[in-house]
């Protein structure tokens, strides 16, 4: 069965690392950079795993987490949090609101895919 992971992050070098890292390893990774349609895109692409980075256009990766919280075909779906700012308010909001990892960028490339497939593994 394919492993697949929808990334919502708007820089495109973070989209371009994070995609070669995983799809080299197995996954089938989409990636999403609206923080508007990002709910409708993880109804649509059904991933196993959300990458999902705290700042994005138009909506914050906290609040598309509370929603996803929210929605019972969506609360246990493991969300890895991406952030620039390694705030540990941020951590904790996060972790609050419901964030399975978090990771502060910059990032190692074997940080990363460790955590997808911790995460893959605990779904």
């Amino acid at each position: 069965m394919t492993k697949k992971v929808l990334l919502i992050e708007d820089e495109p070098s973070i989209i371009q690392a994070i995609s070669f890292i995983l799809s080299r390893d197995g996954w089938t990774v989409d990636s999403h950079a609206d923080g508007a349609t990002a709910i409708e895109a993880v109804a649509r692409k059904r991933p196993d795993v959300v990458v999902l980075d705290l700042m994005l256009p138009n909506r914050s990766g906290l609040d598309i987490l509370t929603d996803l919280r929210a929605n019972a075909e969506t609360e246990a779906l493991p969300v890895l949090m991406l952030t620039a700012r390694g705030q540990k308010r941020d951590r904790e909001m996060a972790e609050r609101l419901g964030a399975t990892l978090f990771m502060t960028k910059p990032f190692s490339n074997a940080e990363v895919l460790a955590s997808v497939n911790a995460l893959a593994g605990a779904a």
